[in-house]
């Protein structure tokens, strides 16, 4: 059983992978190793995966020191021939698709490359699934694409005609895009709404990390819409567990296009949230409140019913535990090595 994990320097990549080879699983990692953050954070984490930073070539497989059911291999999803090419070799059995642009705020100064990877990135996984069927695809969307939903919790079955984001139009049309292709070409896709993830190797851009950064140096967080937000923080080892679950996961009817939420379930106050993180660092943070920022909404909050039935997974770490596992990974990693600052 071979899978295929795009983004696997990434947060959750990362995560999947190491689930993945636990489970008996031959993986191949792909990854471009951007600079959207500090690339020295990915190295690291291939690093935790066997996988060494001075031994990567690009579009050469590296194999892994520490696990033989492990390579690694560098390529932009854009880099069409090398992306057939290795569909073409190893004829994997799963994909799982993390691999984007993240960020909703980036996309508002930089919004060419959200279309480069995430658009013409995911047609090129599509066409390379067309030519080398999988058993099944897995794609990374975002609760994003709920745009500003009033309707609470938010679910499946709702509109999404109106995202307040370029990222989240990126996401959206990933999904019909996948729709698209399961119905013409027959070709099993799952797509994942993820809703805000946090958790050990985390991305330095989000507010867990940038809260924890500034707590521990004494600076000011910035608090938006002055802390009048909620989000359904969730714990990257329920995302995680969930993706796993979902790939191999069958299809019950003849559609073979599925869209699933995984969140929580239970949205947090963004000021409770501080106040979990002020517990796990020991300190207190300095609160600067500012408005609402372009393309960011009040509050996210995913109804679990549609991933229960179809999986029978439920996320279920507490806030509490998940930020404790985080504060715990955050004091041991930062400010040392030298190698993890970002």
């Amino acid at each position: 059983m071979k899978a295929l994990v795009t983004g696997s320097a990434g947060f959750i990549g990362f995560h999947t992978v190491k689930k993945l080879l636990e489970q008996g699983c031959e993986v191949v990692g792909l990854d471009n190793i951007n600079d959207y953050y500090s690339p020295q954070l990915k190295y690291a984490r291939l690093r935790e995966a066997g996988i060494h930073q001075d031994d990567i070539k690009w579009f050469q497989p590296t194999q892994s020191l520490t696990n033989p059911s492990y390579r690694f291999v560098r390529m932009n999803l854009e880099d069409k021939q090398q992306l057939f090419s290795l569909f073409q070799s190893e004829q994997f059995d799963y994909v799982i698709n993390l691999a984007a642009q993240a960020g909703v705020r980036y996309s508002l100064e930089n919004p060419d490359v959200y279309l480069q990877s995430n658009v013409f990135g995911f047609h090129y996984i599509l066409e390379a699934c067309r030519h080398f069927p999988p058993k099944h695809l897995v794609h990374a969307s975002s609760s994003s694409v709920y745009g500003a939903n009033a309707k609470i919790p938010f679910s499946e079955d709702d509109q999404v005609d109106s995202p307040v984001s370029l990222y989240a139009a990126t996401k959206k049309s990933n999904e019909l895009m996948a729709h698209a292709y399961s119905h013409l070409y027959n070709i099993p896709i799952t797509c994942l709404r993820f809703f805000t993830v946090y958790g050990p190797w985390g991305r330095p851009d989000m507010a867990p990390m940038l809260f924890a950064k500034a707590i521990s140096e004494e600076k000011p967080i910035k608090v938006f819409n002055n802390g009048d937000m909620e989000r359904d923080f969730t714990y990257v080892g329920d995302i995680v567990n969930g993706v796993v679950k979902t790939t191999f996961t069958t299809f019950q009817d003849k559609l073979n296009y599925r869209v699933l939420n995984i969140g929580n379930g239970s949205p947090v106050n963004l000021l409770e949230f501080i106040t979990e993180l002020e517990k796990g660092m020991g300190k207190e943070a300095i609160k600067n409140y500012m408005p609402m920022q372009p393309g960011d909404v009040p509050r996210t909050w995913a109804d679990q019913t549609r991933l229960e039935k179809t999986t029978q997974y439920t996320p279920n770490v507490s806030l509490a535990d998940g930020i404790a596992e985080f504060t715990s990974w955050f004091k041991q990693y930062f400010p040392e090595p030298a190698a993890m600052r970002v």
